[in-house]
């Protein structure tokens, strides 16, 4: 009888030992986030994008992994973290924004290969999908509208508002922003508001042409 009870609590013993394994496993692991709880931003057709890109930098400027969970939206805030439903099957997967795109008139979002795969839409290259935010500050971002971005034409970016205040005196029609950048502030001069980026090529052009150095950014970049 003795040796029963010692076999017993042996093996109770095993089990909470193996039971304390698997949650300390399971610590670090991020439960998936449903479409219950999280919200609704953008419905349409997602693609995805894949070897031609692979090892290629990003618009955020990081190196792309086609095997990752990312992807490419036209105007939320790099670093974004979306859940993307595929309406035609119903599967889900967590994505981080690190790129630019997709430009496809008909298309909301450009998934990585590794995401696509998740929710199956390898094969048949796009999907009907819904986007919810799970992480994102869109009322504090630029973005205007989610699916045009918008660009301008900067002509500097100084630490110090009084440098970018010079600047902007010596171009008519100048602005100066604050734009906080890794908890930075930086004051940044910009020129005109575009949504065509032939546009502001153009200008950036007609500055130059006056001496004034610049360059075409989009603004929902920071």
């Amino acid at each position: 009888m003795h040796s029963l009870k010692v076999l017993a609590l042996f093996v109770l013993t095993g089990v909470l030992i193996s039971a304390c394994g698997v949650t300390k496993r399971g610590a670090d692991f991020t439960a998936p986030i449903s479409s219950d709880n999280a919200r609704a931003i953008e419905t349409g057709v997602s693609s995805w994008y894949g070897p031609n890109f692979h090892g290629k930098l990003t618009a955020n400027g990081e190196v792309y992994d086609m095997d990752g969970v990312t992807a490419a939206h036209r105007t939320l805030p790099f670093g974004t973290i979306l859940l993307v439903e595929n309406l035609d099957n119903g599967k889900t997967v967590q994505v981080r924004v690190n790129d630019r795109g997709p430009y496809a008139k008909n298309r909301i979002i450009d998934l990585s290969k590794g995401a696509a795969e998740q929710i199956d839409m390898i094969g048949p290259g796009t999907a009907r999908v819904r986007l919810y935010l799970i992480k994102g500050d869109l009322e504090n971002s630029r973005i205007t509208d989610l699916k045009v971005p918008t660009y301008t034409v900067q002509l500097g970016s100084y630490k110090e508002r009084s440098q970018a205040e010079e600047t902007s005196s010596e171009i008519k029609g100048s602005r100066i922003e604050d734009i906080k950048v890794n908890r930075e502030t930086y004051y940044r001069v910009y020129f005109g508001t575009y949504t065509d980026p032939e546009e502001a090529k153009k200008e950036m052009e007609r500055l130059n042409r006056m001496g004034y150095a610049g360059f075409v950014k989009q603004i929902e970049n920071n």
